[in-house]
């Protein structure tokens, strides 16, 4: 898939492809902070101290899907569609 828009250069959707995921991270990484944040050990008996972590703790997941979803907004709201990259003549 690519990013299109009608009359808009290579070069254009390119820079503004960059701007959008540059929003995007910086906001992602805004939200994603507060949610790290609180992340805070468990104590379960005397002495024994349980972290957040493994397989079921997954701090940048959510990060990652915000990020990509507020890209692809932010495309969209530039008047952008997602399309199917044309196949390769040959």
């Amino acid at each position: 898939m690519q990013w299109a828009k009608p009359d808009a250069a290579p070069e254009q959707i390119s820079a503004d492809d960059q701007a959008c995921r540059g929003a995007a991270w910086r906001e992602a990484q805004f939200h994603s902070y507060g949610a790290q944040t609180r992340m805070q050990p468990v104590v379960v008996g005397p002495g024994q101290v349980i972290w957040p972590s493994g397989p079921f703790v997954d701090p940048y997941g959510d990060q990652l899907l915000m990020e990509n979803r507020l890209a692809q907004f932010c495309m969209e709201s530039k008047g952008y569609q997602l399309v199917p990259v044309p196949k390769p003549k040959q």
